[in-house]
């Protein structure tokens, strides 16, 4: 009996003690919470479409008469990568989907898309750190901006997304996490309205206060799902894959006639319109005749992305307009001009020879240039070398960055051995392509899919004696006539084309040879790699079974 008591005494206390243990935890639960709730009161959270990006702030958040002022990092980290000191004008700029700003440091105004607009503020610094009022700017990114006093809260919301709200049937609790145990991050009576955003596949709603408060509850205590805003999303540039012919005419020749013609699956065409001459100045040869070359495009169903070439402005020309902002932009806005003029369905920039010093500022003329593209609704394609070669031929371009703000950047595949060559060689080889165009897709990370593979409809016979090489391009509806008929065609299995060689009484003459065998073995990379497309040089080269060719693959 005395045992049992003992025993009893000995459970009781156990129980008083494990009651205490969880009253002292509830009371610890309910100071630390009230300690992290008085300092996320401290600090200004930041909301951006309905996530809470707080603990990712590189600065604080500044708030100075009603002004919202984000450094230049955080913009940098959330809406703009690619944001910019000017130093030479003293200004900062930055772009977005469709539009670029300027901002002068010493300045109340803004220059957005070429329309200049007053601000009620300047950029500021503070410890070497530049915050720019970002309260003032949300025309730049489309983004609403909402300051909630309450609970020291900033949302952001871009004006292109779907936004949904919901009701609260009863009185409920906003959760951290999707769990009836989490912390309370917000209460929310009955008849008010949150922000809806996703359910997952138990029941649990994400949604966001009226506070600014991103958390969860049960959807079914949820009513009245009300859509308030619809998404905005941009029609496809093209249906399938690009297949693109270059059509090239010099700047002292007129548009060909195309009149009462077809090219088999092409969906572009780019006429070399417009080029930059030896005195940096934009040049247009378009004319009566580039006129009809684009009605006939536009009544065959073609999209019309006209070149703008650098090879007659050089190196030194291109360099002294990448290295000013004010030279850019003036080129830019010519190229608008041009594009609203002839209703232009796009533009293929075909910068070449430049210098690798200039790599930086030839990316920040295709940054500068897209938005305003993208602005009235036309493609931008631009053409680069591939990933390794000469400095001022192909480490002149960042292919990522390019890559990345374009909408198609295309490989031109081809000159692997070129007119500069001391040695004779294929001037696209098959290993050669794929090996670049592998680093496209890997090594530069550019979405396969913004990628045109550039192809030839060309080769170059290649003529040796005494150390000597010459070479010149041969078409390809002219290759079985330049090379002699009792000559063996070799196939090269690496290569994947046919290869000549042969003697006559001035030279040891080799070709590589480019034909439907060779193009159907570098078109069968566009599946390999998922890439966006095709782009031939040039139009009037070819022979007629190409285009079959390139359309049967491109639909393989």
């Amino acid at each position: 009996m005395e045992e049992e008591i003992v025993k009893n005494k000995l459970n009781i206390k156990k129980v008083v003690i494990i009651a205490i243990i969880l009253i002292a935890i509830v009371i610890l639960f309910f100071v630390l919470s009230a300690i992290f709730k008085n300092r996320a009161n401290d600090k200004t959270n930041l909301v951006i479409n309905n996530n809470n990006v707080t603990s990712r702030l590189k600065n604080d958040i500044i708030i100075e008469d009603d002004i919202i002022y984000l450094s230049r990092q955080d913009i940098q980290n959330f809406f703009d990568k690619y944001i910019y000191e000017d130093e030479k004008y003293n200004q900062i700029i930055t772009t977005s989907d469709k539009k670029i700003a300027s901002i002068p440091f010493d300045e109340k105004i803004i220059e957005i898309n070429g329309a200049k607009k007053q601000l009620n503020a300047t950029i500021k610094k503070v410890d070497d750190t530049i915050y720019l009022p970002i309260s003032e700017m949300h025309d730049v990114y489309d983004i609403e901006i909402t300051y909630i006093k309450d609970s020291n809260t900033i949302t952001m919301d871009s004006l292109d997304r779907e936004q949904k709200k919901a009701y609260a049937v009863k009185n409920i609790s906003i959760k951290a996490k999707p769990s009836a145990f989490s912390m309370t991050v917000d209460k929310v009576k009955k008849g008010n309205w949150l922000i809806y955003i996703s359910t997952d596949e138990k029941g649990w709603a994400k949604v966001r206060t009226e506070q600014g408060k991103v958390g969860f509850v049960k959807e079914s205590k949820l009513t009245n799902f009300v859509t308030i805003r619809d998404s905005m999303e941009d029609k496809s540039i093209i249906e399938g894959k690009v297949n693109l012919s270059w059509d090239y005419f010099s700047e002292y020749a007129k548009a060909p006639d195309r009149t009462n013609t077809t090219i088999q699956g092409v969906n572009v065409v780019s006429p070399s319109f417009f080029y930059i001459d030896k005195n940096g100045d934009f040049k247009e040869n378009v004319g009566d005749q580039g006129e009809k070359y684009i009605k006939w495009a536009n009544s065959n169903g073609y999209k019309v992305w006209p070149m703008i070439s650098n090879t007659i402005a050089g190196i030194d020309t291109t360099s002294k307009i990448m290295n000013d902002y004010k030279l850019r932009k003036d080129l830019i806005e010519k190229i608008v001009n041009v594009c609203v003029k002839y209703n232009l369905d796009g533009i293929n920039v075909d910068f070449e020879n430049m210098k690798k010093e200039d790599i930086d500022l030839y990316s920040r003329f295709i940054i500068e240039l897209t938005p305003r593209i993208k602005e009235i609704g036309l493609a931008i394609s631009v053409d680069v070398t591939a990933p390794d070669g000469a400095d001022n031929w192909s480490m002149c371009f960042d292919r990522n960055v390019i890559g990345n703000v374009a909408d198609y950047i295309v490989f031109m595949a081809y000159d692997q051995y070129g007119v500069g060559s001391n040695k004779p060689g294929t001037t696209a080889g098959y290993n050669w392509v794929e090996t670049s165009l592998k680093k496209f897709v890997t090594t530069e990370e550019i979405d396969s899919n913004k990628v045109i593979l550039g192809i030839p409809f060309y080769t170059r016979l290649w003529s040796e004696k005494d150390d000597k090489v010459l070479s010149k391009v041969v078409d390809m509806n002219e290759i079985d006539e330049t090379i002699p008929k009792d000559v063996e065609r070799k196939w090269n299995d690496t290569l994947k084309q046919y290869y000549v060689e042969y003697e006559d009484e001035l030279y040891t003459r080799k070709m590589w040879i480019e034909d439907i065998n060779s193009l159907k073995e570098k078109l069968s990379l566009v599946k390999k790699y998922n890439i966006g497309g095709v782009a031939s040089w040039e139009k009037d080269k070819e022979i007629p079974d190409v285009w079959k060719v390139i359309e049967e693959e491109l639909n393989n």
